[in-house]
This record gives structure tokens, sequence and C-alpha cells, in this order.
């Protein structure tokens, strides 16, 4: 920074840089999300939870803190994804504190539509206006940037 508490040319650059890592990101998650409810009618968060599920985490307060939802963000959320029929609610067998959710058969069906549609949307507007060697590139930078934010903010909970 200058004297004159004006930021140089290359600080100027550096903040236009993030801000446009931050836009590229909003704008692909924006456009998946539209893919999301036009297309399979749930949003972008509930094919979040859906893959989570999938995937074995169960418990309402882990999928909170690895989504960075409130507590009582989640439990809406599970709230009218139950109602939907996506998935269904239980208490934990060893801990009667903690909430379960598991994917019923429509959740399942759901998920492989979503998946078929987040693909789709991913290849025309992720993949297709870069090379292969600039998706290689990419992923590890943002391994590289994702590895050093880890280092100061191990969990975003």
């Amino acid at each position: 920074m200058h004297d004159n508490g004006r930021m140089d040319s290359g600080d100027d650059a550096l903040i236009r840089e993030f801000g446009l890592l931050l836009s590229a990101a909003s704008r692909l998650e924006r456009i998946a999300g539209r893919a999301f409810e036009r297309r399979v009618g749930i949003s972008h968060v509930m094919f979040e939870v859906l893959l989570r599920l999938d995937e074995g985490c169960v418990s309402m307060s882990h999928m909170a803190k690895d989504m960075i939802l409130t507590s009582g963000g989640m439990t809406r959320l599970i709230d009218r994804m139950e109602r939907a029929g996506l998935l269904t609610r239980h208490t934990s067998e060893t801990d009667r504190r903690v909430q379960k959710a598991s994917l019923t058969a429509k959740g399942r069906e759901t998920l492989t539509l979503a998946r078929a549609v987040h693909t789709e949307t991913l290849r025309e507007f992720f993949a297709a206006p870069l090379t292969p060697t600039d998706r290689a590139t990419l992923q590890a930078l943002l391994e590289r940037l994702e590895s050093r934010g880890r280092q100061e903010l191990p969990s975003l909970g």
C-alpha cells in the first residue's frame, strides 16, 4: 500500500483475481442449482444431503457442520426433505440425543436422476470450456489452496 492509502496495481490484481474465483464458483453453483430445481425438483443443498446420506453420513449434526448450516437450518431442511419423501429420520440406537436420517426409495431415485443432471451440467459449464490439462492444473491449484486453508481453518463448522 502506498502512503496515500491507495493499493498498488499488484494489490488490485490480487483482489480482482480472488473476486473472479468467487464469481466463477458462485455462477457455476447457481447454474447447477437451477438445473436441479428445473429438472429434478430439488435444491442444490438437498442434493448435497442426498449425496452425504448415500455416502454413509447419517448424523444430522455432522451434516450440518460439514455443510455450514445451523442446527435449526439443517432441521428445517430435513423436515422439507422428509415431507417430500426423500428420507426418513430416526433416533440413534446408541445415543438417543443423536438424530439420524436415511434415504428412502424415492430419495435414491431422486439422487440417481440428480447425479445424471449434475454430471451433464458440469460437463457443459465446467469441463467443456477447459482442456484436460487446464482441469488437471486447476485441480492441483485448488487442492493447494484447500490444504492451506485447512491449516488455518480445519473445520468449516
